[in-house]
């Protein structure tokens, strides 16, 4: 990996102060106000509390903001010309794609470290396995979204598309039982939702293979299996979308 590269994207993106905010402070903020603040979030979910539960969903929210910003921002870049300069340098295709794929992954550390050292502070109660376990799934999971956020970028070409692909993450966060635990028809809608999957195994290593059912405050059990197929779907999706974004642009040139 060209680590000068690496280097330049790092910069770049740190003095992009509103981006930084919005990826790393406000799911760090969502966090203290939905888990640390209220009295329910010491309530105990197995061998670990609530607050354990909304700050692994707020770290959630965090990396797959920032996965689908950079992923959106590389096929922007690449058709607004970006692409013919590094063609220019020694950089191959796949040394680009290494790049990015590093940048979003350190971008997505950002929160998820952020927001589980506030919880740590603050009350946050599970063993030392979930939180590892946690952590890891956020991380490697978050860069399906990477390919979300291509597509969008490859869809509109704008940077605006690449705010808006973010922004529907919050009206997608709500179906995903992120920022607020659902209940029947709402729950049952959830589990084909992009991000339903993804925090779900997530959390798994809390809840012990269940979800949690806000109408009885009870956990219930949720195969394994059906959270697989949910990430497994959306990632397959996602990247045929994108595949066939990229073809369309091709044909055009």
């Amino acid at each position: 990996m060209n680590m000068t590269y690496y280097r330049l994207e790092l910069r770049r993106i740190r003095r992009d102060r509103v981006t930084l905010f919005f990826t790393a402070g406000l799911p760090a903020f969502f966090y203290v106000i939905f888990g640390a603040a209220p009295d329910y979030g010491d309530e105990p979910i197995r061998d670990g509390n609530v607050a354990m539960w909304v700050m692994i969903a707020m770290a959630a929210y965090g990396a797959v903001t920032a996965t689908t910003g950079i992923g959106g921002m590389a096929a922007v870049e690449r058709m607004q010309g970006w692409g013919r300069q590094l063609g220019l340098t020694p950089l191959p295709d796949h040394g680009f794609v290494r790049v990015k794929a590093a940048t979003a992954m350190t971008i997505a550390a950002v929160p998820v470290v952020l927001v589980y050292a506030i919880g740590a502070l603050t009350g946050a109660r599970a063993p030392w396995h979930v939180w590892v376990i946690s952590a890891a799934v956020l991380l490697v999971g978050a860069t399906t979204f990477a390919l979300y956020g291509l597509g969008f970028g490859l869809a509109f070409r704008s940077e605006s598309a690449v705010s808006a692909a973010a922004g529907s993450l919050v009206i997608l966060s709500f179906l995903g039982n992120i920022f607020v635990p659902l209940s029947g028809w709402q729950l049952a809608v959830a589990k084909f939702t992009p991000l339903y999957g993804y925090v779900g195994l997530a959390r798994r290593s809390l809840t012990g293979g269940n979800t949690l059912d806000a109408e009885t405050g009870e956990l219930t059990p949720e195969p394994l299996w059906q959270l697989l197929a949910s990430v497994g779907f959306w990632t397959l999706a996602f990247g045929l979308v994108t595949v066939a974004l990229v073809k369309r642009g091709r044909s055009r040139q």
